[in-house]
C-alpha cells in the first residue's frame, strides 16, 4: 500500500545502540516507533516547535518526503479538527509503514508525555495534601502566561484585517456567554459560514503529491466510522449511562471539534469535565499548567483528566481511555481525508471557510484565557506579576516552557 524507501543510518558516533535499531528494516513499524519515541522524549515547546522537529528530522535529516509535501501535508492537519502536530506524525508513519507505522509513530511521541502526567495526577490525588498549596497555584498561574501566549501568537497568524478581529472578538463573546461545550461548537459552524460569505481567498495551484496511498473508497469508510462515533457515541452513553461510556463520549467528541491546535483543547475539556463535576477547576488549571512542562503533543492532557476523574473509571484505567479516546478522532480523520485533499485543497470555498473558523478558534481560546483560566489562578498582585514574569520568560526570554514550569511552582510554593 505504500512505496518503500531506502534504509537511513544514524551517525554510530551519536548512538550506536539507537543507530542500529532504527538503520534496517526501513519500513518497520518498530524502526518508526523508535525514531517518534526520540522525538515524544525531547519535544519541547507546542505544536509549531513540533513540526519544526518534524521537518528537520523528516524533510531534511532522512528525506522521507520532499519539502513541498510535507508543506501540504501540515496544510491538511491544520485544516481537519485535532492536533496538528500528532496528525502529521500519524501520516508520516502510515507512509513509511502503513497502518501499523501510524500506530506506532503515535505512540512513540505520545506514551512518555501521556505516562508523565498520568503518574503526576495519581501522585496529586494521593499525595497532593503533602505538597506546599503555593506549589498547585504556581502552576495555575503559569497557566494564564502559557494561554495568553499562544492567543497572541494564533491572533498575528490567523486574525489579521478588521473583519477577523471583529470575528474573534464576537466568538470569545459568544463563548463566554454560551460556555457548554455545543455553544462552541456552534460558534465554529457560524464563523465558517460567515468566511464562506466574507473572505475570498485564491486557491492554491503548487503542490507535490504526498507519498500515502489510500483509495478513496477506504476513506469514505474511515470518514463514515468517525462521523458514526461522532453521533453514536451521545446517544448510546445517555441510553445506557455507563461512566465509562461517558468518559468515552466526552473525550471523543472533543476530539473531534477542536479546531486550531493544541491550546484549544482547554475550553471544550473544561466544559466537558468541570461543568459535570468529573473534575475540579483547581486540578483542572493545575493540570494544564503541568502539561506545558512535559514534551510530546498537549492533548496527552486528555490523560491527566482521565487519571484525575472523581469517579471510575480514574487512575490508569481512566487515563488510557481518556487517552485513546481524544485521539481516535485524530487517525480516522487523516486516514479518511487523506484522499480526498488534493480535491479540497484547491477550493476557494474551503479556504474561505477555514479562514472564519480560524479566527473563530482564536476567540475560543480567547475566552478560556479569562474563564477558567484567569479567574482560577489571578487573585492578588503577586499573581498578576508573577504571571507577566512567566509570559516575559516565554516570549521575550524564549526559555524552555518546562523550564518556566518549574520556576513558578517553586516560587508559588515559596509565596505560599
Amino acid at each position: 500500500m505504500v512505496p518503500g524507501h531506502t534504509c537511513h543510518r544514524l551517525s554510530s558516533h551519536r548512538d550506536p545502540t539507537l543507530a542500529n535499531a532504527l538503520a534496517c528494516p526501513p519500513n518497520s513499524p518498530w524502526s518508526v516507533f523508535l525514531i517518534f519515541l526520540r522525538l515524544g522524549l525531547t519535544s519541547f515547546g507546542g505544536p509549531i516547535a513540533h513540526l519544526g522537529y518534524f521537518r528537520a528530522e523528516f524533510v531534511t535529516r532522512r528525506r522521507w518526503l520532499s519539502e513541498r509535501s510535507y508543506a501540504d501535508l501540515v496544510a491538511l492537519c491544520q485544516f481537519l479538527p485535532g492536533p496538528a502536530s500528532s496528525q502529521v506524525g500519524i501520516a508520516l508513519g502510515l507512509s513509511r509503514a502503513g497502518y501499523a507505522g501510524a500506530a506506532a509513530a503515535w505512540a512513540g511521541f505520545t506514551l512518555p508525555s501521556a505516562i508523565a502526567l498520568i503518574l503526576f495526577a495519581m501522585g496529586l490525588s494521593h499525595y497532593g495534601n503533602a505538597l506546599p498549596p503555593g506549589v498547585l497555584h504556581g502552576l495555575k498561574v503559569v497557566a494564564v502566561a502559557v494561554v495568553a501566549q499562544a492567543v497572541w501568537g494564533m491572533a498575528r497568524n490567523l486574525c489579521r484585517g478588521v473583519t477577523r478581529i471583529t470575528l474573534m472578538l464576537m466568538a470569545a463573546c459568544a463563548a463566554l456567554l454560551e460556555p457548554s461545550a455545543w455553544g462552541q461548537v456552534g460558534v465554529i459552524a457560524v464563523a465558517g459560514v460567515a468566511g464562506l460569505l466574507l473572505f475570498k481567498p485564491a486557491p492554491s495551484t503548487e503542490h507535490d503529491a504526498l507519498p500515502i496511498a489510500i483509495s478513496r473508497r477506504a476513506g469514505a469508510l474511515w470518514l463514515g466510522l468517525f462521523a458514526l462515533l461522532l453521533a453514536g457515541l451521545p446517544l448510546l452513553a445517555g441510553w445506557l449511562a455507563n461512566p465509562t461510556l461517558a468518559l468515552v463520549d466526552a473525550f471523543y467528541r472533543t476530539g473531534s471539534l477542536v479546531f486550531g491546535g493544541g491550546h484549544v483543547v482547554l475550553p471544550l475539556l473544561q466544559a466537558e469535565v468541570v461543568t459535570p463535576q468529573w473534575v475540579s477547576n483547581d486540578v483542572f488549571v493545575a493540570g494544564y499548567g503541568a502539561t506545558q512542562a512535559v514534551p510530546g503533543p498537549l492533548f496527552t492532557f486528555a490523560a491527566f483528566l482521565g487519571a484525575s476523574m472523581n469517579h471510575a473509571p480514574t487512575g490508569w484505567l481512566g487515563g488510557v481511555i481518556g487517552l485513546l479516546a481524544i485521539f481516535a478522532p485524530s487517525f480516522l480523520l487523516v486516514l479518511g481525508a487523506l484522499p480526498f485533499w488534493a480535491t479540497l485543497r484547491r477550493s476557494p470555498r474551503t479556504q474561505a471557510a477555514l479562514a472564519g473558523v480560524n479566527a473563530a478558534v482564536v476567540g475560543l481560546l480567547l475566552a478560556a484565557l479569562y474563564q477558567p483560566v484567569w479567574t482560577s489562578a489571578i487573585f492578588s498582585v503577586a499573581d498578576f506579576a508573577l504571571a507577566l514574569i512567566a509570559l516575559a520568560a516565554l516570549t521575550v526570554g524564549r526559555l524552555p516552557p518546562w523550564l518556566v514550569v518549574a520556576g513558578c511552582g517553586a516560587v508559588g510554593g515559596l509565596l505560599g
